[in-house]
């Protein structure tokens, strides 16, 4: 089993280099670069703070897009042209193929991440970029599982990628909506008692993206390992959820 989740991790990844996904983030990264260069040329103070940190955060929504937009597309085509019920009539246990799939996306991860972790190692100290590139890896885990888990439960591009934008919109503001929920100042009534209680609920389940790849990082060096270690534990157990889930799916699909 552990070999055909490596072949089938192999050919996915292949597949993303073939696609010329790379050359799609190479262009990303240059625009990014060349915006970045221009607002530093146009600041009049605080200017590669400026550039970093907008530079930072335009890398950070290209990366989440490029890699979601991969995945939702790549299954998709797998489905539509029969892949998948060809690699099912094989001795192929289902769980192997999710493995293999979610092994691929996570090498394409590493790649985007270490491309645009080096970029912005230019700017920043040695430290922060490291830990600003192993959060982005674990973002992008976590993105990569979530749309595979959209694409085995809605089967349609716009669908997928509809969902995976509104989940990581909701994970990066859920603290913030949390802290609205739970406002003290506001009189406390049955309706706010069980929208705070829906919105706790919803904040224990969701993974908190917005303390992921963080900025302040970059910028003032507040970040540290033992940051870096609890975001690898709430990630370890996002992708056991959402692992859990898709197979869950995938396993009651009659292919």
């Amino acid at each position: 089993m552990h070999k055909q989740i490596a072949t089938i991790g192999f050919y996915t990844f292949i597949e993303a280099l073939r696609n010329r996904l790379i050359w799609a983030v190479i262009l990303i990264a240059l625009i990014g670069i060349g915006f970045s260069g221009f607002l530093n040329e146009i600041a009049l103070t605080e200017s590669r703070q400026i550039q970093l940190a907008l530079m930072a955060a335009f890398f950070r929504f290209a990366a989440v897009f490029l890699l979601a937009t991969f995945v939702v597309s790549s299954m998709l085509r797998e489905f539509n042209d029969k892949g998948l019920e060809l690699l099912l009539s094989l001795a192929l246990p289902r769980a192997a193929y999710l493995l293999g799939k979610w092994s691929g996306f996570a090498a394409l991860a590493i790649l985007i991440a270490l491309l645009f972790g080096t970029i912005i190692s230019f700017l920043a100290p040695f430290s922060p970029v490291i830990w600003w590139t192993i959060s982005l890896l674990f973002e992008l885990w976590i993105i990569a599982a979530f749309s595979m888990l959209c694409v085995l439960t809605l089967s349609q591009m716009m669908g997928a990628l509809s969902a995976v934008i509104g989940f990581y919109v909701l994970t990066r503001s859920i603290s913030a909506i949390q802290l609205i929920g739970n406002d003290p100042v506001n009189i406390p009534s049955n309706s706010q008692q069980l929208i705070s209680f829906l919105v706790n609920s919803l904040s224990a389940v969701l993974p908190h993206l917005d303390e992921f790849t963080r900025t302040d990082w970059l910028l003032y060096q507040s970040g540290s390992w033992s940051v870096l270690l609890a975001l690898l534990l709430q990630a370890a157990m996002t992708l056991l959820l959402l692992g859990a889930a898709s197979l869950f799916d995938f396993y009651r699909k009659n292919i």
